[in-house]
Parts: structure tokens; sequence; C-alpha cells
């Protein structure tokens, strides 16, 4: 069995805790590999190691950093479809689906090759009597990510090729559940002309992310996750004098206006409900039909949609979803499920008996879909994280606004209708961080940036676009006065930029 350490100052190295966590391939439910847990000591000599060569990698001029992430996406190229299946395998997403995943972290190293751009400051001639102003941009040091089990390849790009490209060196944390494709990332970076130490991966649980929270030399740090988890981090953080933006759990609703086009609404649910097994933080989980008819037509036509759903193993190029990643995560999905049942939600297709031939031991649910929820059910208030979706009737437009505006999450929202007027009002007024017109999993492309609201984030800069530039650097502003300019007689007020 294939045994998983860590990758430290440009190599792999085995893990020294004697802790490992398995690694499963949930479509099968077999254990394929160990992959060690990190100790503290484990995290402090890949900070040592990161901190060693930063200092010249930050003195490398930017358009060298960025022809070493050229390079890096060359060999993602090459190496695309023995990532996807690596990537598809360990974590359970279908292997088109897993493409996907590796193709939107690549954006955001596409973006990060204009660092030469993106970093530059601002100057000003003549600000005062002989005085120039200008400022410039500065790698922070040491910065670190944690990243889930869910995009094993694109959140961990989001942080990474950003942060580097700045002129920080970076400790990645991955998950545990599905480490393989971040440990071959960062080998392709080496092989790409990255330092030694630059990209960092150690491998752990809860002692890592302490030790990264609590390490002096760690300067910021980003994570993605559970809602819980991101306010500890965030909070932690900050008390340790750290950066932190910190993204949590998610809600997402779907507004389906009387006169949306119903069938390209429901092709939209099908796919952003229960696509990658609903285990997306922009998966739509809720749709709220405006008006009695509106909700009878769109259940008319999602119960025979949902019921026909192809799931299948991760290798089936026809499978509309695969399996959850563990079977904690399927038994935790089924149990929300009578919940909602238990609650008074019309459980109108109940995908729980669901098994694979040939894969019986694999981590497999069919597609849920509850009707009448009400917004007091758990089922609602919660992140199920699984392939069920739920439909909350609003009687009108007021209501239909009112429930993602009011929910605790503000992750994504999107609105389906044929209405120029309603879609910018919903636009302005709903209380979320991103927002879909007739576009269900409204990621913004890489140059703009991406981040929820209330409890889906924490923290004032969001994930990649201009503010990972931001995230990743402290800016310095210089005030200039030459000699020539300067007057005799020393000045006791404040210098005035007449």
């Amino acid at each position: 069995m294939r045994t998983i350490g860590h990758f430290i100052g440009g190599k792999e190295v085995e893990g020294k805790s004697g802790r490992f966590a398995d690694v499963f391939e949930p479509m099968t439910g077999e254990v394929k590999a160990k992959v060690a847990l990190a100790t503290k000591a484990e995290m402090r000599a890949a900070v040592e190691n990161a901190a060693a060569a930063q200092p010249a990698w930050g003195a490398t001029n930017p358009q060298r950093r960025a022809r070493v992430l050229m390079k890096f996406l060359e060999l993602v190229q090459r190496d695309y479809d023995k990532l996807a299946e690596l990537l598809a395998r360990e974590h359970g997403k279908t292997i088109p689906d897993a493409k996907g995943d590796i193709q939107r972290g690549l954006e955001v190293a596409e973006f990060a090759t204009g660092i030469p751009h993106l970093m530059k400051g601002e100057y000003t001639e003549g600000a005062g009597p002989g005085i120039d102003i200008y400022s410039m941009r500065q790698p922070l040091g040491v910065v670190a990510g944690i990243t889930p089990f869910n995009f094993p390849a694109m959140i961990p790009m989001w942080k990474f090729a950003p942060a580097i490209a700045c002129g920080n060196a970076f400790i990645l944390k991955p998950s545990e559940r599905d480490p393989g494709v971040p440990m071959a990332l960062a080998a392709l970076m080496l092989e790409a002309g990255l330092p030694p130490g630059i990209l960092n991966v150690v491998n752990g649980d809860k002692e890592a992310v302490d030790a990264i929270l609590d390490d002096p030399d760690i300067k910021a740090v980003g994570f993605v996750g559970s809602s819980p988890i991101a306010q500890y981090i965030y909070e932690r953080a900050a008390q340790t004098g750290k950066r932190a933006q910190c993204f949590g759990g998610a809600k997402n609703h779907a507004i389906i206006m009387p006169d949306a086009d119903m069938d390209q609404t429901v092709d939209a649910l099908i796919g952003a409900g229960y696509g990658s097994a609903g285990e997306r933080c922009m998966a739509i989980s809720v749709a709220v039909p405006v008006g009695k008819a509106t909700a009878d037509k769109l259940m008319e036509k999602l119960i025979p949609r949902v019921e026909s759903l192809k799931i299948g193993p991760s290798t089936d190029p026809t499978a509309d979803y695969g399996p959850l990643v563990t079977k904690d995560a399927l038994e935790r999905v089924k149990n929300y499920v009578e919940i909602g049942v238990q609650e008074g939600a019309t459980l109108a297709v109940d995908g729980r008996g669901f098994k694979m031939q040939g894969y019986e031991n694999g981590f497999y649910l069919g597609g849920c879909l509850f009707d009448n929820v009400t917004k007091d059910m758990r089922i609602y208030k919660e992140e199920i994280f699984g392939p069920v979706l739920s439909v909350v009737r609003a009687h009108d437009y007021a209501e239909a606004l009112a429930l993602p505006s009011d929910h605790d999450y503000g992750n994504g929202v999107a609105i389906f209708t044929r209405d120029g007027d309603a879609a910018r009002d919903f636009a302005a007024k709903v209380n979320v961080g991103m927002v879909g017109i007739n576009v269900p999993i409204p990621v913004p492309i890489a140059y703009y940036t991406f981040g929820g609201w209330k409890k889906s984030g924490f923290g004032d800069l969001n994930q990649h676009g201009p503010d990972s530039v931001r995230f990743y650097t402290k800016t310095k502003t210089v005030t200039s006065r030459w000699p020539s300019g300067v007057k005799e007689g020393a000045e006791f007020s404040i210098p005035l930029m007449k």
C-alpha cells in the first residue's frame, strides 16, 4: 500500500509522527493509501526551510517568477489526464469533473503570470516642493494555505499560485482525505524551476493546523472549509497577528421567477445541485420558485430528472456524478435526509436506497429532492454537502429575495428570469457575495475575486483576482526629497504638501 509523506525542501520526505490517516478510493470503498499526519516539529521544519529560501525568491524579479508559473502551466497540461484520474480516484468525482477542478485552478495560475503588472506601485512626482511619493508592494515572507477535500487541485492553486508569484514562500496543508494531487502539483512546480523550499506540502490534521496558526514566522493564512472551523482559524490567526482569509460553508439559493425558461432552469438546477455529488461550496442546495404555479411546474419537471440521474464510478465518463468522499460523509448526508423527513418536509425523491452494482462498498447516494421545506427546518438552515436539493416555495418576489438575504450563509445565489429589471433589482439588493443571473454556479473568472459574505467568509480580502495580490503583499510608501529642494532650518510642524 502506498504511503504518502510530505513535500519539504524540494523533495518528498517520510512522516515521522507514526500517525497516519486512510486515503480511500470512494468508488470502491477500499483504502488505497496511508497519509502521514505531521507533528508540530515537522511543520516547524517546513517553515524553517521556507523562511531560508524566501529572501532569494522574493528578490527575484517578477517576470522570472512568472516564467516559473508559465512552465508549470505547460507541465500540468502535459500530465492533465494522469492528474485527473488521480483526483477522481481519491475524491470520487467523475474524471470530466476532475478536469474542471484542475482547469479552474490553472486559470488562477494564468492570472498570476501577470504579476509584473499586478505588483506595480504608484508614483506621484511633485507631491510637494521637490517631493516625490511612490509606493511598492513587497512579499510578506512565509504564508500558508489550509485547503479542503472537495477541490484538491483548484483551491491549492488558488492559494499558492498568486502567493508564490508575489515572492512569498508557501506552506500548503491540504485535506488528508485526498492528498495525492497537491503532492503532485508541488513536484510539478519544482520541475518548472521553482527553488526548493518555496512550496512545501505538509499533510496533517488539527495538530498541523494549530502549528500553522501558532508559528510566528507564518505571516498569513488562507482557509477553505466549514464555517465553524473558518471562524476558529480566523480568530486564532488574529490572536497571533496573522492576516487571514477564511471561507466557510454555504446554502446557495436559486430563485425561479414565473417568467423563467423552466427547461433551462431545471437543467441548471440538476447540474448545479447534483454535480460532484453536491460536494461543492457553490452547489445550489435550495430552489425557491415564486408562486404556486411556478412551484408546481418546477416539481413536475424536476422529479423525473432527479429520478433519472446516472450515478456511477468515477471512471465512468457517462456518469452524472460519482460517490461521496468517505463513508462518514455518506452517513452524514443520509442522516440529514432522515432529519428532513422527521421535520415534515416532503421527500419527493429518496436516493438513500441506491446501490452501485459491482461497487456495493462504494460511498454512493442517489439524488434526493425535498418539497415544502420551510426556513425553520435544519435541512434549510444547515449545509448538507451532498446530492440533496430542497424546494422552498415563496409566495412573491419579496419573500424570495428575503430568503437568501436573511440566511446565515451568504456565499452564492442565482436568479432565473427573463425580466432584466427584476434581475437588476435582485443583484443590487440581495445580501450575498456572488450572484448569478441565469447562471447557476456564479464562480467568478480568475481576474475577478471569489468570496462569500456573513458566515461564508471571514476577513476583508477575497480569493484570487486583485484581492489575492493585496492579501499576499504589504504596501510600503516612500516620501522622498533631495537636498536641492530642502530649505535651511528645522521644521517643527507636520510638513505640508503645498
